[in-house]
């Protein structure tokens, strides 16, 4: 399976890629996010120096209890970070964590609105994180124009509006008809499948019940045929698992969700702690993929 974003090229099957959480914002729900640019560009450096493969910036926080920010101020948050991203990249000579990080990394540009993908895509940026659940042709249109990456994020309905009354009698089957439709959406928009990836939605539109249904059949989605992003980061249904308020102490959920993942074949880790994934992702990997070297007989 092959994921091409703006000249490269990522091959699968390989270890599963990690894509730390920058939020150029001051009101997300982990409460890690700051306006200036300056501390989102070393936070992104340190994610990098700590095993990312991938770096998604946010101007805007997803939480729905958060008033929607304009298309004016989302691209005003953005663009320092674009225009400082290649000099950060400069500093280095070659992957800083171990030889199978993603080298160069990809920047990921997390963002629904069209207005805000037309305008920054120029500056720079890989991918386009779409939450919207590409409701119209439009984001699909500008990625294949640009030649980036699209992840398509299963959802319900308009971000920022809540839908916490949502639920489906097989939620499995749901995301197989949507991805299903959005798949021919995007291709039908001049967007090459090889660019496109999934995204089951964890938390967005759906109860517990259904997160943990994703979590044990996420296999079905394989029939698709692209890479797979489980967004586990101190996700609501990890505090409602183990009773913990404060997003901060879900860490250690999180690094279980990373394994339910792998184990279930997901390619791609959306996180907030890069540096626990990174090591969990490796140890990993290499405990159930990787046959130990042939040694010959005295």
């Amino acid at each position: 399976m092959l994921l091409r974003a703006r000249g490269h090229q990522v091959r699968f099957p390989r270890r599963p890629l990690v894509m730390g959480i920058v939020n150029i914002n001051d009101d997300s729900f982990s409460g890690d996010g700051s306006l200036d640019a300056g501390v989102a560009l070393a936070q992104a450096r340190q994610f990098l120096e700590s095993g990312a493969d991938i770096i998604d910036i946010g101007a805007e926080s997803a939480r729905t209890n958060r008033a929607a920010i304009t298309e004016e101020e989302e691209v005003a948050r953005l663009v320092p970070f674009l225009a400082a991203w290649p000099a950060l990249l400069a500093e280095y000579a070659g992957p800083p964590w171990d030889a199978d990080q993603l080298w160069p990394p990809l920047l990921s540009i997390n963002t629904w609105r069209s207005g805000v993908i037309e305008r920054v895509l120029p500056l720079g940026g890989d991918l386009i994180n779409d939450i919207s659940g590409l409701p119209d042709a439009r984001n699909a249109e500008l990625c294949a124009k640009h030649d980036a990456a699209l992840l398509i994020m299963h959802s319900v309905g308009e971000p920022k509006v809540p839908h916490t009354h949502v639920s489906y009698p097989d939620v499995m089957a749901t995301l197989d008809r949507f991805f299903e439709d959005k798949l021919a959406l995007a291709t039908s928009s001049g967007l090459s499948e090889e660019y496109v990836m999934l995204d089951p939605g964890i938390d967005f539109a759906k109860q517990r019940d259904d997160n943990l249904a994703i979590y044990r059949e996420l296999e079905r989605l394989h029939r698709f045929g692209r890479p797979l992003l489980l967004p586990v980061s101190r996700k609501t249904v990890i505090g409602q698992i183990l009773d913990l308020p404060n997003p901060q102490d879900r860490d250690a959920g999180t690094v279980a969700c990373i394994a339910a993942g792998m184990r279930r074949g997901a390619h791609i880790f959306r996180v907030h702690h890069v540096e626990a994934a990174a090591q969990v992702v490796k140890v990993l990997w290499q405990a159930t993929h990787l046959k130990p070297a042939a040694t010959s007989a005295g």
